[in-house]
């Protein structure tokens, strides 16, 4: 919504019958380039106004923009649609011109990388402000405190990406499109009804396979990198001569499926460069130093089953499924005709008919899709418990992190600001419908892939949060288990078992979880966090990815040679949790499916109730006003700078500095294991999809 309206009460019984207009100003770029390796892919970008994302040094320079790869421009995997690919790239805190880069992709798959930006890793945050309206913050364990950050809206229609261009109307409350903007429906609220401007939404316009949104972001890297040189030293400005550039790759969620994926790809077009086909000789070899996956459903064979059984076994002492159910499940999982045999007949014929994952083979498809629905549907028994599938502590909706950022990134000054033509969706339904109807979580074996990156000196990081039903930590521990066996590096199928569960030191007094580590291949359990877990520990997982990237011991930060470095511990990571209070929730217009209860949305599609700063409410007399106090930054309106007594370098007082990773010597001997997290604001929730399908 527009700042002005969220400054009042907006009651849907005195809202006039036309939609809000809500359409984008025209974009304004500083820079546009052409590709030296593709004179027709352009490079757009602008440096956001100061205020629209607060970092901790105002130093810090920001890009925003996109990247158009037009029809046929994407040569290793041909489409007939435009593709315009959002970025948002962000300087590291110190040493920018040094600092890694590391690439962040969301799952969904449709799910906007604005989301890990805004509610999870990246340098700022949205907050209320004393007005009402919305402004950043920075984020104090932004991963901006040790790595420069590039954010990807991907595949193409999700987030601010677009094919082309369409106006049209959105009605928030049943999540459709109707073609040309219309007024307001009879029956339904202004609030839940807006014209702007969107993708196509047109299935067939975009990826519909984790394989062809893969080559798009090679292609786009392959533009994005030479533009920027500043952050690769070892290429020259807009250069054509290749070269090499290394990488970190973070994702979570369906980015189970999206990371391997990509490594995979990215791989393949190193080796065709390699030996000169498809006349990329030129172009940059992307070599991956890290893939980082959190809490991702990575193999439905390994995973689904702990679906299963996580409900009725887990430590938190909650026995959410009978023994019959469980059992009947898991039955129902080995049968023949049941979900490990359908996805078996899935893998086997794509492999057969359709190797490349074109998805051009209608037949493999629709067993696909099958297999993949089969899965699906042994998640049933634990919806019908009333449970967050996002986190077994709380029930369904779950209330974290707030999704405040929809509101604060569909106001006409942060789209002038980042030059963005589009409204913002936090996910996309038709590039949901596209993956699922080619069942594409189904197709490949994952496990193989990864396995794969340790043979190429890969660092490979599964992290889960242990309260995470969706893709909960005992299904990745199995993962993990399941990619040490499969590596042809000697070691790997008997230290990394071997290796026991080390405590995750994050600071003099606190433990963040258990971690088993062998060579390059790790498996944490977050204490204390569901799906994002980023967002439930935040310097857990900062001090996590930090100790991944620079390759030292997750235990302690300590240097290590990883080629023989293991862990040591007990053998099964034990640690029994203590549940947390209750909740209070928050109904967000923009994100009905997932925070608001089967009340509230009756109420919304009833045409009741009363919308303030994008949160619904019954009545007038629940409105929460915003805290008293509260300050953000705002395009053009940066908040004061702050200044900084000097720079942590990861001694024990790194909690008091705004750079720097903690380096332990030792466990914590006394103290809580919960982590206190820097921000007691409020929080609401992501979106509900089925279990192969996240919206994280």
């Amino acid at each position: 919504m527009l700042p002005w309206q969220l400054s009042f009460v907006i009651a849907s019984y005195v809202l006039p019958p036309s939609s809000a207009q809500l359409f984008p100003p025209p974009p304004v770029y500083s820079t546009i380039l052409h590709s030296a390796s593709n004179p027709n892919v352009t490079i757009s970008y602008t440096s956001p106004e100061k205020g629209t994302c607060a970092t901790i040094f105002d130093t810090q320079s920001q890009y925003t923009g996109y990247i158009a790869l037009p029809p046929g421009s994407i040569s290793s995997f041909p489409t007939n649609h435009t593709t315009n690919l959002f970025f948002w790239f962000v300087e590291a805190r110190v040493h920018p011109e040094t600092a890694p880069l590391t690439v962040w992709l969301n799952g969904g798959p449709g799910s906007s990388s604005m989301a890990g930006l805004f509610q999870e890793a990246g340098p700022c945050e949205v907050v209320q402000m004393a007005d009402g309206n919305y402004g950043t913050q920075p984020r104090w364990w932004g991963w901006d405190r040790s790595s420069n950050l590039l954010f990807i809206d991907q595949p193409v229609q999700t987030g601010f990406s677009y094919d082309s261009l369409a106006n049209a109307s959105y009605d928030i409350l049943r999540d459709e499109f109707v073609k040309p903007p219309t007024d307001v429906p009879d029956g339904t609220p202004a609030y839940g009804f807006l014209n702007g401007t969107f993708s196509s939404g047109d299935t067939w316009s975009t990826a519909n396979t984790s394989v062809a949104a893969a080559h798009a972001v090679w292609h786009f890297m392959q533009a994005f990198l030479p533009s920027f040189p500043k952050y690769n030293p070892s290429i020259p400005e807009n250069s054509t001569a290749g070269g090499t550039v290394e990488i970190n790759l973070v994702t979570e969620s369906y980015g189970g499926i999206f990371g391997p994926t990509f490594a995979t790809v990215f791989e393949q077009q190193n080796s065709q460069k390699s030996v000169g086909l498809r006349g990329n000789t030129t172009a940059l070899e992307i070599r991956l130093s890290s893939l980082i996956i959190m809490n991702g459903m990575i193999d439905l064979i390994t995973q689904i089953p702990f679906l299963l059984t996580f409900p009725a076994n887990n430590t938190y002492g909650l026995r959410l499924l009978e023994p019959n159910a469980v059992q009947a499940g898991l039955t129902s999982f080995h049968s023949p005709a049941g979900c490990e045999s359908m996805v078996r007949q899935c893998r086997s014929q794509a492999a057969a008919l359709d190797p490349t994952g074109s998805a051009a083979v209608a037949s493999i498809n629709t067993l696909c899709a099958n297999a993949q629905a089969i899965c699906g549907r042994l998640q049933m028994p634990y919806l019908q418990t009333g449970k967050s599938l996002y986190d077994i502590r709380h029930d369904h909706p779950l209330v974290s992190p707030s999704s405040a950022y929809i509101e604060y990134l569909n106001t006409a000054p942060v789209q002038r600001s980042i030059g963005a033509p589009v409204n913002f969706t936090e996910t996309n339904r038709p590039v949901f419908d596209a993956f699922q109807r080619t069942g594409d979580s189904a197709r490949a074996n994952q496990l193989t892939s990864l396995a794969s990156l340790l043979d190429h000196h890969v660092r490979v990081a599964l992290l889960h949060g242990d309260a995470d039903y969706a893709c909960n930590w005992l299904g990745g521990q199995a993962v993990s288990l399941a990619i040490a066996a499969l590596a042809q590096t000697p070691g790997y199928a008997t230290k990394f078992p071997a290796a026991g569960y080390a405590d995750l030191v994050i600071n003099d007094t606190y433990v963040g979880g258990a971690v088993r580590q062998f060579g390059n291949l790790s498996f944490s359990r977050i204490y204390d966090a569901g799906h994002l877990l980023t967002a439930d520990q935040p310097e857990t997982a900062f001090t996590a990815f930090t100790r991944i990237v620079r390759g030292t011991a997750l235990t302690t930060g300590q240097r290590v040679d990883l080629a023989g470095y293991a862990s040591a511990g007990p053998p099964t990571a034990d640690h029994v949790n203590k549940m947390p209070k209750p909740r209070e929730k928050t109904c967000w217009v923009r994100n009905l499916g997932g925070t608001c209860t089967e009340a509230q949305k009756a109420l919304a599609l009833a045409g009741k109730g009363v919308v303030v700063g994008g949160v619904l409410y019954e009545k007038a007399g629940d409105v929460r006003p915003p805290p008293g106090e509260a300050t953000g930054g705002t395009p053009g309106s940066p908040l004061p700078n702050t200044t900084w007594p000097g720079v942590g370098d990861g001694a024990s007082g790194t909690r008091g500095w705004p750079t720097g990773v903690y380096t332990a010597t030792g466990t914590p001997s006394s103290g809580g294991r919960r982590e206190k997290r820097v921000s007691e604001r409020l929080w609401a929730v992501v979106g509900v999809a089925w279990v192969w399908m996240f919206n994280g």
